[in-house]
């Protein structure tokens, strides 16, 4: 990662809590996928990729902002190249890397767990930036992962923590982080069809 990461910031897409895909103009094979509909959102908004991170990483996709999606299975898409300037939180976009779990306020387990293994992994590639990085062969624990980012001054924050106008990801990312990553049970989407937490 060639961008000096001081950041990450934690959104969701305020869509209704479950919902794997969006409706919208069909795609190629009859759906829009939740990257494919924030790419048209953000397309709305005037948001605009540069060419050059087009062609290294998801040509398709003109202007999303995000540089990681959550879906609601737990898969982790890809917007934004890493090392892309991102456009998800105004004024704090050059050093930080955006996140976005779909949902409003409840989010399935896969989500929570993808969204704590992902930042775990972060903090790993993170560390392995240092000169003479420690020896991991796993991911670090949650705990781990806390201390790494302290280490390299890197703060993980919810969007509402920096722009008091909005109100995602709908949970205090504080909070979240200090009982080890662990969702908060109120917010664990349950789904209506299954009777079970998804």
């Amino acid at each position: 990662m060639a961008r000096k990461i001081e950041l990450i910031i934690i959104h969701c897409s305020d869509s209704p809590n479950g919902r794997t895909l969006f409706t919208g103009t069909p795609g190629e094979h009859g759906f829009v996928t939740p990257v494919q509909e924030i790419d048209r959102w953000h397309a709305q908004r005037g948001f605009k990729r540069q060419p050059q991170w087009r062609a290294k990483q998801n040509p398709d996709l003109t202007s999303i902002g995000y540089h990681f999606v959550i879906y609601t299975r737990g898969a982790v898409a890809t917007g934004r190249h890493v090392d892309e300037v991102g456009a998800h939180c105004q004024g704090y976009n050059a050093a930080s890397i955006g996140i976005c779990l779909i949902g409003c306020d409840k989010f399935t387990r896969a989500q929570w767990d993808s969204l704590r293994d992902w930042l775990c992994g972060l903090a790993k590639t993170l560390e392995q930036q240092k000169p003479n990085p420690p020896k991991r062969f796993n991911n670090p624990t949650p705990a781990e992962a806390r201390a790494i980012f302290a280490q390299l001054g890197v703060r993980v924050l919810g969007h509402r923590q920096l722009n008091p106008d909005k109100t995602c990801p709908n949970f205090n990312v504080y909070t979240w982080l200090e009982s080890g990553m662990q969702p908060p049970v109120e917010q664990i989407y349950l789904d209506p069809i299954e009777g079970e937490i998804a």
